[in-house]
């Protein structure tokens, strides 16, 4: 059965892409409707100009209602709870179409206060409105203060299902001299390292879900390539896309591939005959396998399970 390292009362829910969508456009709303990837964020925060706020969310709380959405997982990014638009977000949101979220990602996650207040908040319309299934909270870290409390983010609520940095705000906060978001400016080793290391080690030392930024030059696959194969590699388990263009590649570069999937089990297999036969590391096509090793191993086929590979 698959488990989180922690055990968490929120299900777990793939999110190779996490596709956003600005909640400004119905035009972008229904065409995202259609779209079969893991993820879709109905974005009220940054892609919505401050008067267009609550027009957007009336055009989200429709297409929440009244579209057949193909995506396993509907999320709605609410803005931050320094601005006057987030009690709103929650309330109308929960009060409409609370039954079609599967999670809200709070923006400008800067302090465990941040999440408290969102979770009082749920805990209180989710009782008054009778509501079954809880909805999960998605951090997005975005600023320099968010980056020195996420351990402490991170544990701060069991409704949290994952973490996301948010490397644009972040890089303004930071004071960065970029040309897009997500690029790597004129700094020759990996400019986001050190902030992906730590939110990706917090996560997992809370069972929740690393998910990457967004590249913002959506033309240019080739660097999303690099920079989704990177992020996987550390142990992120998606990415954010801010076109449709972007999501089949990180469908593909957060999955296991069949071949490695196939590995994994007969490595597994292998190990499983070897400790039954008193043999503590074995090797396997060539590959040293050994209880430290088959721990990776039944990681990948978690993931492949969760991704019905």
């Amino acid at each position: 059965m698959l488990q989180r390292p922690t055990p968490r009362p929120q299900p777990l829910r793939p999110r190779r892409c996490q596709l956003s969508v600005p909640g400004s456009s119905e035009k972008m709303l229904a065409k995202a409707a259609d779209l079969a990837v893991d993820g879709i964020v109905l974005d009220l925060e940054d892609a919505v100009a401050p008067n267009a706020k609550a027009q957007a969310r009336e055009f989200v709380i429709d297409a929440l209602n009244n579209l057949q959405w193909q995506a396993k997982v509907i999320s709605v990014r609410i803005n931050g709870t320094n601005t006057p638009w987030c009690h709103d977000d929650v309330i109308h949101l929960l009060t409409q179409a609370g039954d079609k979220i599967s999670t809200l990602v709070l923006a400008k996650t800067n302090q465990v206060a941040d999440v408290h207040f969102l979770h009082l908040l749920l805990d209180q319309l989710e009782q008054k409105l009778g509501l079954a299934d809880r909805v999960g909270i998605e951090g997005l870290i975005e600023d320099v203060s968010g980056l020195i409390n996420v351990e402490d983010i991170a544990a701060a609520s069991d409704r949290l299902e994952s973490l996301i940095f948010g490397m644009g705000d972040y890089s303004a906060s930071q004071h960065m001299r970029l040309d897009a978001i997500g690029s790597s400016g004129d700094y020759p080793p990996d400019i986001w390292h050190y902030p992906r290391y730590k939110l990706i080690t917090a996560c997992h030392a809370h069972g929740l879900d690393p998910i990457d930024g967004p590249y913002a030059i959506f033309n240019d696959l080739a660097t999303l390539q690099t920079e989704a194969t990177h992020g996987a590699t550390l142990g992120m388990f998606g990415k954010w896309a801010i076109h449709p263009s972007q999501t089949e590649i990180l469908q593909t570069t957060f999955a296991p591939s069949s071949e490695a999937v196939l590995a994994a089990q007969q490595q597994k297999s292998a190990f499983e005959s070897a400790v039954a036969e008193g043999q503590g590391a074995i090797s396997v096509d060539g590959v040293m396998v050994d209880a430290a090793s088959i721990r990776l191993v039944q990681n990948l086929l978690d993931r492949a399970e969760l991704y019905g590979l």
